[in-house]
């Protein structure tokens, strides 16, 4: 199966790249903050948290911090998607270490 792969140049405007710089802070900082979460969740009761309980902050995350009512929902959605996914990538490979796996140097 042969997969297709488009790339495009965007040229924003002043006011645009504002926008986009707001969004990406808003979401750097939703990361950080998620992050935060799991780890003392972690550290204090040994639970884990998953994407779907995060995603169900959002809501009340926007209530309190109304920057984030700036940035489309779905990508918030996706930046605690993108958290979970570093985590189970991360586990994964902790775990094909501990099985005695080879790891190919360099």
């Amino acid at each position: 199966m042969i997969k297709r792969t488009y790339k495009y140049r965007i040229y924003p405007t002043k006011v645009q790249k504002e926008i986009l710089e707001i969004n990406l802070s808003l979401c750097r900082w939703l990361y950080n903050h998620f992050l935060e979460e799991r780890k003392t969740l972690y550290e204090k009761n040994r639970t884990k948290v998953t994407c779907y309980d995060q995603i169900k902050e959002i809501p009340k995350l926007k209530k309190e911090k109304e920057e984030l009512k700036k940035v489309y929902s779905q990508t918030l959605q996706d930046t605690a998607r993108r958290l979970d996914k570093a985590f189970q990538s991360f586990f994964r490979r902790v775990k094909e270490n501990k099985k005695g796996k080879n790891q190919k140097p360099g």
